[in-house]
């Protein structure tokens, strides 16, 4: 059977946390990328777009072999980039009806293990561990050499093993001042470390990139300090908006607080750019392109339980183990 009820639970339970409560505390000093607001915005994205009845049961209906008759063990290798980000890989895991064999990462095991005991105790038919146990399957995220890593280990296994990807916004000038508050939103939430993120920005020509940059924690406000004198040392043209340098070039930046502006005659210029590089993108911004990652500005940091990562059906995978 599978828990709905408890991850419903889950879901109150994250929307009531506050940033002065002790788990979003140390969640924050484990990682001084994160702030107890972060924590909590993330949590609140989950519970509000994921762990409702009414999202959770219709789309469970898109898998009606779903949960697995023979449970099989899964290992999940968590990033830590963003809070909580390896949370719905343990719900795919534990919805398909298989046990959780857990890594969490460094930079945020704190609010996983605080999920992690409260399903345990709610309900427990749910396995979640952490052991070197043998496994039959493994999901697992992290960049190119960590990806490499994973291929090596776990060459003889079904594995799901998602890479670095990023994410466009494509304006075509008309934007509201809130859809253009929501881009800003999409570019620095989470410091910007999202896959989700936007980082490369397609515009117009003549077109005037105006963005608002949110007050964002310290070792950000370092790395754009360390950007901003690096482009002067090299004399490289940047426009400086006071929190990120914006680059004219058509590809994705190489480094974080910098914002890539690629500038276009015809939409359909873009749609080719877009086809080309399907393999690096997570996410497409905009409401006047058509695709199939697309989504509506403010929106890049609020996925649906459909809108899996790398464009990697997890529930297909974990269904035919």
């Amino acid at each position: 059977m599978m828990p709905v009820e408890t991850f419903c639970r889950l879901g109150r339970a994250l929307e009531a946390l506050r940033p002065d409560d002790e788990a979003v505390r140390q969640a924050a000093a484990e990682n001084p990328w994160f702030t107890p607001e972060t924590v909590c915005r993330a949590a609140r994205a989950l519970a509000q777009q994921m762990l409702t009845r009414d999202r959770l049961e219709k789309w469970m209906a898109l898998y009606p072999a779903l949960p697995v008759p023979v449970p099989r063990r899964v290992r999940i290798v968590m990033a830590g980039n963003i809070p909580m980000v390896g949370f719905f890989d343990l719900l795919c895991v534990l919805m398909a009806g298989h046990r959780a064999e857990v890594k969490y990462s460094g930079k945020d095991s704190v609010m996983m293990r605080w999920i992690a005991d409260r399903l345990k105790a709610w309900d427990p038919s749910l396995t979640i561990e952490e052991t070197e146990a043998e496994i039959d399957a493994v999901i697992a995220t992290g960049g190119e050499s960590a990806n490499r890593h994973f291929r090596a280990q776990y060459a003889a296994l079904p594995a799901l093993l998602r890479g670095s990807r990023q994410s466009v916004a494509v304006l075509c000038g008309a934007e509201s001042d809130e859809e253009l508050r929501g881009l800003s939103d999409d570019i620095f939430a989470y410091s910007g470390l999202g896959c989700r993120n936007v980082s490369l920005l397609f515009v117009p020509h003549g077109y005037d990139v105006r963005l608002t940059v949110p007050s964002l924690c310290e070792p950000y406000r370092n790395n754009y300090r360390q950007q901003r004198a690096l482009c002067r040392l090299a004399g490289r043209a940047a426009v400086d908006i006071g929190g990120a340098l914006l680059l004219e070039q058509r590809c994705f930046p190489t480094a974080l607080s910098t914002i890539s502006v690629a500038r276009y005659d015809r939409l359909s210029e873009v749609e080719d750019w877009l086809a080309a590089h399907d393999g690096e993108l997570q996410c497409v911004v905009s409401r006047c392109i058509e695709h199939g990652r697309r989504v509506d500005f403010g929106q890049a940091q609020s996925p649906a339980l459909t809108d899996y990562p790398d464009a990697a059906d997890v529930m297909k995978f974990l269904a035919e183990l």
